[in-house]
């Protein structure tokens, strides 16, 4: 199985990378929920007061983001691979997403929480700065 989204933010691809790996900005766009992420590929992400745990595996400045990333519900030595692939789109950023590698009984929770956890609050966080 694998998950695939495109969405629009309504800011700069530079801004929505930004929120992606600054742990003060996506600890801001999750209200308030931990997060402590390396800037550094090879780096350890924990993010969701450490509900999520990742590491960096391509880190390409304003373009893309690609972790291998894990719930800590899984079964230990599961992680999936997510890709956050950023274009500009006039004065957006067009967001393509995939994730694969998960366990098949995740799928809709993963699928409708991406929306939920990163898009709309993302979205949210970045128009008032605009």
């Amino acid at each position: 199985m694998a998950i695939h989204q495109e969405v629009d933010i309504k800011a700069s691809p530079a801004s929505v990378y930004a929120v992606l790996t600054d742990s003060e900005k996506f600890t801001t766009m999750t209200g308030g929920r931990a997060a402590t992420i390396s800037a550094e590929e090879g780096g350890e992400v924990s993010l969701f007061g450490g509900d999520i745990r990742a590491r960096n595996v391509e880190l390409v400045p304003g373009k893309r983001v690609i972790q291998a990333w894990r719930s800590y519900r899984w079964p230990e030595g599961v992680y999936s691979i997510v890709r956050f692939e950023l274009s500009g789109n006039g004065n957006s950023t067009k967001l393509v997403f995939d994730q694969t590698g998960y366990p098949d009984d995740a799928h809709e929770m993963l699928d409708s929480g991406w929306p939920k956890m990163y898009w709309e609050p993302m979205n949210a966080m970045l128009a008032k700065k605009s």
